[in-house]
């Protein structure tokens, strides 16, 4: 019996695993740099998946009524990765088949955007909003509505090129994280292709989180949103009072 060719292995670290978010926050970006081991050389494709933590999508949607187009009730959407970033050294269709590419998550057509069946109407602040988990029979619709908004806000985005050979072994992409990046764990996948099939992948993490007095404000605001809006409140009145004062005319 032949012996086996070695398998090829790939490795991968980031050049940063914490970004800090403060009020000077304008964006990051993380390098990612890799080898690729294989003692026969063979051609090599490497496919870079970083995805960060749900964060709420709120739609809505517009609806004839008497001849007037109006926004429906509002549904926030929640399933979706905050971030998502999928990066390579060439067109994803040119590296593996649509099935791989759809096991993988690969490239933003393929990004499962699902989570367990749920719906229920949710009050805070005193709005209504519906929640949703999973979009339903017009899935299509709404998952191309979710892409669309959150390709707007930089936060979906898809780099053909984006993965680069800086010699025959040794690669590196970047990780552009915009300014509306959520805080949170982000997960990087670097997979290794070769004849179109996933050889080996390598798992890395990131920390996105909010340092200072934003993150006191951030969490005082999500554990105790009642005191924090009244804060605000009496923080708004005493500046509208101290500006009214000072401007004031006898």
């Amino acid at each position: 019996m032949a012996d086996l060719p070695p398998p090829a292995a790939i490795s991968a670290a980031l050049t940063e695993t914490t970004v800090q978010v403060n009020s000077d926050f304008r964006g990051a970006k993380i390098v990612l740099y890799g080898a690729v081991f294989d003692p026969l050389a063979r051609p090599s494709d490497v496919v870079v998946i970083v995805k960060g933590p749900e964060q709420p999508v709120r739609i809505a949607r517009k609806t004839r009524v008497a001849g007037l187009w109006i926004n429906s009730r509002p549904v926030v959407f929640r399933g979706a990765p905050g971030f998502y970033m999928a990066a390579s050294n060439r067109p994803l269709e040119d590296i593996a088949r649509f099935g791989a590419l759809r096991r993988l998550g690969a490239g933003v057509d393929h990004l499962s955007i699902q989570a367990p069946a749920e719906q229920r109407v949710e009050t805070r602040y005193g709005v209504r909003d519906v929640v949703v988990s999973r979009l339903g029979s017009d899935y299509d619709t709404w998952r191309r509505a979710v892409v669309r908004l959150k390709k707007n806000a930089a936060l979906y985005a898809e780099d053909q090129g984006g993965v680069r050979f800086v010699d025959q072994a040794l690669f590196r992409a970047e990780i552009a994280l915009p300014t509306a990046a959520p805080t949170g764990d982000y997960r990087a996948e670097i997979v290794l292709f070769q004849d179109g099939v996933a050889v080996s992948r390598r798992v890395r993490t990131l920390t996105v989180e909010k340092v200072g007095i934003e993150r006191t404000l951030y969490v005082w605001a999500h554990q105790r949103p009642w005191s924090y809006g009244l804060a605000s409140m009496a923080f708004a009145l005493a500046a509208g009072w101290a500006a009214s004062a000072m401007f004031r005319r006898d």
